[in-house]
């Protein structure tokens, strides 16, 4: 069996992946049966009301964990439209895809969200594997499974991509022409993060970080431990002290006020040779779809949003919605903010779907 370490970037120390599970997912639970840990979630399934449903199922053999959301009047004779949620960078169904998916799910749609392949509660060895290809059959295999659940409108599919997920539904809507509407909210271009550093910081270590990344597939190669990239674990004073609202507030949000055990910031060092070659923004001109990219006004990340907006040059029509104020993070729970989303794709997929 593999041993494994791990390489954390802002503790700069080596923790092992214990450390990722330290905390209790009992006290997850105790909060909500469902493990969700987002504001105004499902606590138990009732008639007349948005109802939750925890499926697995195999995509390229692996088992993947999923909640499928049906709205109110759900029934299996009825045709629903359906909206495939694709969760952010570190994030699992049980944090801002389960709230999105929930929300629209009170709208009347089907929606499913679903960990991704080797995260979350999903399977898949070595864990936090974070290829981009297996990122974007996630978000095929999520159209598989809701198009064959029962009272699905096949002709009536969405999908809405948050943050990591946003830009890996860019690239999924391509070609995958089921998808009849799609839409990002604050979305993260995680190739061109990972090659060039957050808002091209790290352009001079591109070289030197593709070095580290071999290295680390080699090591695996023979057998020896699995590298990982990323945060396991981080104190109060080092997030007062990081700069951007993008890390400052996701580690808030991830490690602090939306905390579950299945989510982590770690991904393999080894799945950067595939990240840092990859764009979400390539063959942007294949989308054809009603394109809906949603990003905050204050979001540091909004120009990976606008540069991929520019480029979609097919959409059969497209909309830059700014949600006045928001940062990226605050997209995820916020109420106003997350209200004027919700708002927004409602419009959206009524009229596209």
């Amino acid at each position: 069996m593999k041993k494994i370490t791990s390489v954390i970037v802002l503790a700069m120390s080596m923790v092992t992946l214990d450390t990722v599970k330290a905390q209790s997912p009992q006290k997850v639970r105790q909060q909500n049966p469902y493990t969700l840990v987002y504001e105004g979630a499902v606590t138990k399934n009732e008639k007349g009301k948005v109802n939750i449903h925890p499926v697995k199922y195999k995509l390229n053999g692996i088992v993947i964990a999923a909640h499928v959301y049906t709205p109110a009047n759900y029934n299996d004779n009825s045709k629903f439209p359906a909206i495939v949620v694709a969760h952010p960078n570190g994030g699992i169904k049980e944090q801002t895809a389960g709230l999105y998916a929930q929300r629209l799910a009170e709208a009347g749609y089907i929606t499913i969200a679903a960990d991704a392949a080797y995260q979350g509660a999903s399977g898949g060895e070595p864990r936090h594997t974070d290829k981009p290809a297996n990122r974007v059959e996630d978000i095929h295999g999520m159209a598989d499974y809701i198009t064959r659940y029962p009272g699905v409108d096949t002709n009536s599919l969405g999908v809405l991509g948050i943050c990591g997920g946003g830009g890996y539904t860019l690239k999924a809507a391509q070609s995958d022409k089921r998808f009849k509407a799609v839409a990002t909210l604050s979305m993260f271009n995680s190739g061109e993060v990972r090659r060039n550093g957050f808002q091209n910081s790290q352009v001079a270590t591109i070289q030197e970080r593709l070095q580290k990344a071999t290295d680390a597939r080699e090591q695996e190669a023979a057998g020896g431990k699995i590298i990982y990239a990323g945060v396991a674990s981080i104190t109060d004073e080092e997030i007062a002290k990081t700069s951007t609202d993008l890390y400052r507030e996701g580690y808030e949000y991830y490690y602090r006020t939306h905390t579950h055990p299945n989510s982590t910031f770690l991904y393999t060092m080894s799945s950067m040779l595939d990240l840092m070659t990859w764009d979400a923004t390539t063959n942007m001109d294949l989308i054809n779809q009603p394109l809906l990219m949603m990003a905050g006004s204050k979001a540091d990340t909004k120009y990976m949003t606008d540069e991929a907006f520019s480029k979609a040059t097919n959409a059969k029509s497209k909309e830059l919605f700014v949600i006045d104020g928001a940062t990226h993070i605050q997209s995820y729970w916020k109420p106003e903010y997350v209200g004027q989303a919700v708002n927004k794709l409602l419009q959206f997929y009524k009229v596209n779907l």
